[in-house]
């Protein structure tokens, strides 16, 4: 199926008993069995069927089946938030002494997750986004992962996912791709080479930022060594399901970290529409950038479509003929970038991205605030700097709208 057509059909179960067109909403805490055997088949796993919603859902499965045909993995685990699962989809493989490797130009929310697991004896290395010799240099014996997003946030930069997931490869290391900000529409990371992806489902496949939700699917593809990873040799049997039985019959159950039926629904509605909407956020984002580029020599434009970035070669190589939906600018100053924000009239002024709705933000100040100089630097946070989420509208609104804005500069 072409992109389009799966996202109506891949993945989606026909079979419902009253013929709905959408996999109901079971709003149900538990699930009743006809008998006590039934039901213990169910808790040891040799039967199929729903105990409880925090271990499994009819709706949130449906959901989960189809981002599994969307990424192309094997399973996926759906979680209440895109923390939770980046948080879930590490935590099943590491303990403490362990290491990640990850790039330094992260999103800082994983930055203050990466640096809450510090307290459980695992840390994380920080190194330059394909730098392949810093980064075959800091693995050591203690390394058991490494992580990258695909297109940076805010610093736009694009990871080599085929180069990266190589080099981990030779050394046994799984590569986690987050995924969230260029989707499967873009790029598909385990196509690639990348064993695990995470996607924060609250931002472009949910759409509306009507629910909260993140979700990891595996590829199924990587050879898990017991005595590096002891706490997978029991899920062996389970071959290229290993990863997610472990999780699914740990970690995730026993943490609490499932998602909301109606929130599943939700992000099944919102699914159905992204390669719509992406087309869309796309073609508005390139031409904003360009219009900003061309007419206000004073700003600086970061955005993945225009020659002037730095990692437009790569994304030209490996996304899939659009180049996002988030631009960056910088306009001098912390004040300017206040004007400059207060002024817009049609973006929201939140921090999310991925919306339907033109989205702005001043990172320095809120989503990165935490983070030291030196993260801020890497991650190309900068005190003057918005970050510019876009949407559906008609482009030329949003135009007309910054070109106001703008005003406040002179």
């Amino acid at each position: 199926m072409k992109f389009n057509t799966a996202l109506l059909h891949a993945g989606v179960n026909k079979d419902e008993t009253n013929g709905a067109t959408h996999t109901p909403i079971y709003q149900s805490s538990a699930f009743h069995h006809a008998s006590a055997g039934e039901l213990a088949k169910i808790f040891d796993n040799k039967a199929r069927g729903f105990s409880y919603t925090r271990v499994g859902n009819p709706t949130v499965e449906a959901f989960e089946a189809r981002i599994t045909k969307l990424e192309g993995g094997v399973a996926s685990i759906a979680c209440a938030s895109g923390m939770a699962a980046l948080t879930n989809a590490f935590l099943n493989i590491l303990r403490a002494g362990d290491e990640i490797l990850s790039s330094a130009s992260l999103y800082g929310g994983s930055i203050d997750l990466f640096r809450d697991f510090e307290a459980f004896g695992i840390t994380t290395r920080y190194v330059h986004g394909n730098d392949f010799e810093e980064i075959e240099n800091a693995i050591n014996d203690r390394t058991r992962a490494i992580f990258a997003e695909t297109i940076g946030n805010p610093k736009l930069d694009v990871t080599d996912i085929k180069a990266l997931a190589e080099l981990a490869h030779r050394h046994g290391l799984p590569l986690i791709i987050d995924n969230t900000v260029a989707t499967a529409f873009l790029v598909r990371p385990i196509e690639l080479g990348a064993d695990i992806v995470v996607n924060s489902s609250s931002k472009y496949i949910n759409g509306s930022s009507n629910a909260i939700s993140g979700v990891l699917t595996d590829s199924g593809r990587f050879k898990w060594d017991p005595e590096r990873y002891p706490q997978l040799a029991p899920y062996k049997k389970f071959g290229p399901y290993a990863y997610t039985a472990k999780l699914r019959n740990g970690f995730f159950r026993n943490t609490g970290a499932c998602l909301a039926p109606q929130n599943a629904f939700l992000n099944m509605l919102g699914l159905e529409t992204l390669g719509l909407r992406m087309q869309r956020q796309c073609e508005n984002a390139m031409a904003l950038a360009t219009w900003i580029d061309e007419n206000y020599p004073g700003i600086d434009v970061n955005y993945l479509g225009l020659a002037s970035s730095p990692w437009h070669e790569l994304a030209v190589r490996q996304l899939d003929n659009y180049f996002g939906a988030i631009l960056t600018i910088r306009v001098g100053s912390r004040e300017a970038a206040f004007r400059v924000i207060d002024e817009l009239k049609l973006p929201y002024k939140l921090s999310n991205i991925g919306d339907t709705k033109t989205l702005v933000i001043h990172p320095a100040s809120t989503i990165a605030l935490h983070n030291t100089p030196e993260e801020l630097e890497e991650a190309g946070v900068f005190d003057d700097l918005i970050r510019i989420s876009v949407g559906i509208e008609d482009i030329e609104d949003i135009i007309e709208d910054f070109k106001n804005a703008f005003l406040s500069l002179e």
